[in-house]
C-alpha cells in the first residue's frame, strides 16, 4: 500500500497545481478532466488553424508555420502527458481498491497457526532436507561408479592398445628374425657337414704300405 501511495503522489505531478490537491485529497474527478482536456485539445486545433491561415498572409510564411507548429506541439505534449497521469491515477487507484480487498480476504481466511502446525511444518522441512541429502549422496554415489566405469574402459582400451603395438612390433620384426633363423640354421647345416667329414676322414681304413727298398748291387770288378 505504501509503494501505490508513493506512485499516486509521483503521479500527481503531471497535473494541474489545482487537480494535483484535490486528486491527493481522493477528491479528483477523472472524467471531468478528461473532458477538460479535450476541450483544451480542440482549441488548440482551432486557434492552430487560425494561425496557419494568418500566416499564409505574411511575408515569412515558412517561420511563422514553424512557430506556430512549435506551439501547437508544446501544448499538445503538456495535454497527453496530463490525460497519462489521469490514467495512472486511475490503474492506481483500482489496483489498490483490488489490493486492499485482497488484503482484508486473507485476514479473515488466514487461521492462527498451532503448535501442531508448526510442528508439522518443522517436520516437513527436515524431511525435505532429508531427502535433498538423499538426492545429494545418491549422485554422488553415481559420479564414483561412473568414474570407475570409465577407469576400466580407459584401462582396457590401454591394454589393447599395448597389445596391438607389440603385434606390429613383432610383424615388423618378421623378416630380419625369419632371416636370422635361416642364417644360423645355415651355419648349424655347414658345420654339421664338416663334422661328418672330419669323421669320415678319420674312420677311413689306410692304405698297404709300400715293398721294401732292393738292396744296392756290387760294383763291377
Amino acid at each position: 500500500m505504501k509503494k501505490i501511495a508513493l506512485a499516486l503522489l509521483m503521479t500527481l505531478a503531471s497535473l494541474p497545481l489545482w487537480a494535483q490537491s484535490n486528486a491527493a485529497a481522493g477528491n479528483a474527478n477523472l472524467e471531468a478532466e478528461r473532458t477538460r482536456l479535450s476541450a483544451e485539445r480542440d482549441a488548440i486545433e482551432a486557434r492552430f488553424l487560425q494561425e496557419r491561415t494568418a500566416c499564409y498572409k505574411k511575408f515569412a510564411v515558412e517561420d511563422c508555420l514553424r512557430e506556430s507548429r512549435g506551439r501547437r506541439r508544446t501544448e499538445l505534449d503538456s495535454i497527453k502527458r496530463q490525460e497519462t497521469a489521469i490514467n495512472d491515477i486511475q490503474r492506481q487507484r483500482a489496483g489498490a481498491a483490488e489490493q486492499q480487498k485482497l488484503d482484508q480476504k486473507a485476514a479473515t481466511q488466514r487461521p492462527a497457526d498451532t503448535q501442531e502446525k508448526r510442528d508439522q511444518s518443522a517436520k516437513d522441512q527436515k524431511d525435505r532436507e532429508q531427502r535433498a541429502a538423499d538426492h545429494a549422496a545418491s549422485r554422488a554415489s553415481t559420479a564414483a561408479e561412473a568414474a570407475e566405469r570409465q577407469k576400466q574402459f580407459d584401462d582396457k582400451q590401454k591394454a589393447h592398445a599395448d597389445a596391438q603395438a607389440k603385434a606390429a612390433q613383432r610383424r615388423a620384426e618378421a623378416p630380419a628374425e625369419a632371416e636370422r633363423f635361416a642364417e644360423k640354421q645355415r651355419k648349424a647345416e655347414e658345420h654339421r657337414a664338416s663334422r661328418e667329414r672330419q669323421n669320415a676322414n678319420r674312420t677311413k681304413p689306410r692304405g698297404a704300405p709300400l715293398p721294401p727298398a732292393a738292396p744296392a748291387s756290387a760294383p763291377a770288378r
